[in-house]
């Protein structure tokens, strides 16, 4: 990987990445906004309310990866300091929180019908609350200290911590008894939802990753070009 650390290098490849990351991002949401909204059908139960779950669950796993591909990055950063690991969890960070906040505004939006309350402190909206303020406080650690490498250093830390919640978030409705629905795609005895609302949900969940990578490299690239600027700076006050 240490091949990619280079960022002119890595400027570079991005370039030619991100087209088609825009198109593919593009494609697969609008192939996944039509099949939810227009080719699949309203649920027995939950009626036209369930098409808000191929915006809620996209985005509650996204919160998940982003945030394990923020602790990932923070660990190589430390470890074998990588220069680009620290600029990515520092441009991945407000995309995941992003990605959390909308977890949490569907959820209650869908909650109120579905459960009469568009809260309750349950071990799973809990613990996905405490993971958005995780994101957060990475954000705030982060831009606290004047000198970037120290607060990209405390936020890789505070990173790695808060990463011990996404597991609890995983595994929140078996451990405990919550409100929230057990998993219905991702299980060892296969998927329990109807190919019709299968097929949309993973196209939203593709789209939103690829969208994820897109926005990545933008944030990436500038924080690459901020941090040239500042360092020019630096030299010309010398």
């Amino acid at each position: 990987m240490h091949r990619f650390a280079n960022p002119a290098r890595f400027l570079r490849i991005s370039a030619l990445v991100f087209p088609w990351s825009a198109a593919l991002t593009a494609l697969l949401l609008a192939g996944g906004f039509y099949t939810a909204l227009f080719a699949s059908p309203p649920d027995y139960q939950q009626g036209e309310t369930v098409r808000i779950m191929y915006i809620h669950v996209p985005a509650a796993w996204m919160s998940l990866f982003v945030y394990s591909t923020m602790a990932v990055s923070s660990a190589v950063a430390l470890i074998w300091k990588h220069p680009l690991a620290e600029l990515a969890t520092k441009a991945a960070a407000p995309i995941g929180a992003a990605f959390t906040f909308l977890c949490l505004v569907t959820g209650s939006l869908w909650g109120e019908p579905m459960w009469g309350t568009w809260w309750v402190w349950d071990a799973r909206l809990t613990s996905v609350l405490i993971l958005f303020f995780l994101y957060l406080g990475y954000i705030a650690l982060v831009n606290a200290f004047d000198d970037p490498t120290r607060g990209a250093k405390a936020g890789s830390i505070l990173a790695l911590v808060g990463a011990v919640n996404v597991p609890i978030v995983h595994f929140s409705v078996e451990w405990w008894n919550t409100l929230h629905q057990p998993a219905s795609v991702m299980r060892l005895g296969g998927p329990t939802i109807a190919a019709s609302m299968l097929i949309p949900l993973f196209l939203m969940a593709l789209g939103f990753t690829s969208f994820f990578v897109t926005i990545l490299i933008v944030r990436l690239r500038a924080e690459i070009i901020e941090r040239k600027i500042r360092l020019m700076r630096f030299a010309a006050a010398e």
